[in-house]
């Protein structure tokens, strides 16, 4: 048992440095494509800036969300097991928030964490091998990335991508089968769908489920999840404004950049938060994300962009509930947070 609880602090200790090294990626993308963004009309392929400097501003925002996932991958397996787990870990990483294979499977940043972990013990496995001196100067720099890349490359592709990427087509078949059916009931599992990974598989497979529907003229599902994109980092940033004695300094200051993400519907802001304390942030972003999506639904919101946030409400028929879902959403969110996060110590003793 003491072994036990010895893996699950230094766990929690590699996704802390993560999350620390993964944050200013966070930040200047999140801020930097907002502005971007703010500046962009909604179409029908989403959110149209024509200002030449804002798109290459927005191009920097993407840069920063692009590379964020290797980062939280390549600093959770150095915690564990030092620099030569970093360069894999980090390849790996992007390999996880990238679509790979024939359906183009991706798993986000749950994809990423797993394999930092892997990495991070595959790499300490790989220290302990008996090697010649000669050998030894270049396992760090040569044959440890190669064969730890390769072997955890392999695996991911064929082995962990292979069943998420038939359980997502099972999910759109049964999503399809409902739609028509029960609103509230779509409503409720697209919100869930859009929180429990924040732009990873699930929420990518809310998304092909509502844009295939909008290819079709139905729109109400797409109003669901537009609602549901917005509601955790939003949920996130006030909880961070209101509930200050449970939020380090660090997270404090991440709240007002995922405030900005929330407004625009980039999800991702909420990331962070959730690797720092899953059981208790995924919880509350799905739950308040579920009630969002379901009321999105049950009044017959409709998003005419594949675009979310409060910056495509022009775009919106059902204006006011579409606000109204995404309030209340939030504020359920923020409500569960705020009875389940314990006050830090280090806050108390201020």
């Amino acid at each position: 048992m003491s072994k036990f609880n010895d893996v699950m602090k230094e766990l929690q200790k590699s996704f802390n440095t993560g999350v620390s090294f993964m944050l200013p990626s966070v930040v200047v993308g999140g801020i930097f494509l907002a502005l971007s963004l703010s500046t962009g009309e909604a179409t029908d392929t989403g959110m149209n800036v024509t200002n030449s400097f804002m798109k290459n501003l927005g191009d920097l925002g993407i840069a920063g969300f692009t590379i964020m996932i290797p980062l939280l991958s390549g600093f959770i397996a150095n915690s564990i097991s030092g620099k030569p787990a970093l360069a894999p870990a980090m390849i790996l990483g992007y390999l996880a928030n990238t679509p790979v294979g024939d359906d183009g499977i991706k798993t986000g940043f749950l994809g990423a964490m797993i394999m930092g972990v892997a990495v991070g013990y595959f790499v300490k496995w790989c220290k302990t091998w008996k090697v010649s001196n000669t050998i030894k100067t270049i396992m760090p720099i040569l044959i440890i990335p190669i064969v730890t890349t390769l072997t955890l490359g392999m695996l991911y592709i064929y082995v962990i991508a292979v069943p998420i990427g038939y359980a997502m087509q099972w999910l759109v078949v049964q999503l399809g089968n409902l739609q028509g059916s029960s609103a509230i009931l779509l409503g409720l599992i697209i919100g869930a769908m859009t929180a429990v990974d924040m732009g990873g598989p699930i929420n990518k497979t809310a998304t092909a489920f509502t844009l295939a529907l909008m290819a079709e003229g139905v729109f109400a599902p797409n109003g669901a999840h537009r609602i549901a994109v917005a509601i955790p980092p939003l949920a996130m940033a006030i909880s961070t404004f209101i509930d200050r004695k449970k939020y380090s300094s660090e997270d404090r200051d991440l709240g007002i950049s995922a405030f900005f993400m929330g407004l625009i519907g980039i999800t991702e802001g909420a990331i962070p938060f959730a690797v720092k304390d899953m059981k208790r942030v995924l919880p509350a972003i799905i739950i308040g994300s579920a009630v969002g999506g379901a009321l999105g639904m049950i009044n017959n919101v409709e998003t005419l962009v594949p675009h979310g946030g409060l910056i495509v409400l022009p775009a919106v028929n059902g204006k006011l509930w579409y606000f109204l879902a995404m309030l209340i959403g939030t504020l359920v969110s923020v409500a569960i947070l705020h009875f389940t996060k314990p006050n830090l110590e280090e806050n108390m003793e201020k």
